[in-house]
């Protein structure tokens, strides 16, 4: 079993990269019955990463919009008699 990375050092990418790992394992028949429990837990502690760390992209992005007073963009307006996303 390969030692696992330190989740609090690690990058989005590489926790989407480990759990694409372990997914494929999985499903290739590689894990043994004993390495299945560790592989489950480690892809619910890399899940929970990857939540949080898009949690907190949002929440950057968000007040980013908040201190310039962006509004969100508009939505194209509907017109009478012509259905919407056509072009004449």
């Amino acid at each position: 079993m390969t030692p696992y990375k330190d989740i609090s050092a690690m990058t989005y990418r590489e926790a989407t990269q480990e759990l694409e790992e372990i997914l494929r394992a999985i499903e290739n028949d590689a894990v043994d019955v004993d390495e299945l429990t560790q592989k489950v837990q480690r892809s619910s502690q890399l899940i929970k990463l990857c939540k949080d760390k898009l949690r907190a992209a949002e929440k950057a992005i968000d007040q980013v919009f908040n201190e310039e007073n962006c509004e969100e963009p508009t939505k194209p307006k509907k017109t009478e008699g012509k259905a919407s996303g056509t072009l004449f």
